[in-house]
């Protein structure tokens, strides 16, 4: 997700350029042009990625009511990160997109399941 959205594409042009993502500099002290997943992901210094995550399907949940209070705290954190360069609304309608597609593709990922399946009951 990350090479397709704006701030990967920004990534991979500016990648070799020293004047935009210095790697000689710590994490901390670099200004660089867009963030890349450790500034959003290893955020204080955490290294547990899924911390700063919003995709749950690695815990079976990709169709849970991702409105739960359960996910909450995950979520506020993670728009939490997003204020650092973008309004809060931009966080808010940036998961709410992320929500539909995640619904999207369960539901396609279903109907190809099923189709698999009856493929096999057929005998193919």
């Amino acid at each position: 997700a990350y090479d397709i959205c704006l701030h990967g594409v920004v990534y991979q042009v500016n990648k070799w350029d020293p004047k935009q993502f210095d790697w000689t500099k710590k994490l901390a002290d670099a200004d660089y042009v867009g963030p890349t997943c450790q500034y959003c992901h290893m955020r204080g210094g955490h290294h547990n990625v899924q911390r700063f995550g919003t995709v749950y399907t690695s815990m079976g949940m990709s169709m849970a009511d991702r409105g739960a209070p359960i996910w909450k705290e995950k979520r506020d954190r993670w728009s939490s990160v997003c204020d650092d360069c973008h309004s809060p609304r931009f966080a808010k309608e940036d998961l709410q997109a992320m929500d539909e597609s995640v619904k999207d593709a369960g539901l396609k990922y279903r109907e190809t399941f099923k189709v698999a399946e009856d493929l096999v009951k057929d005998g193919v």
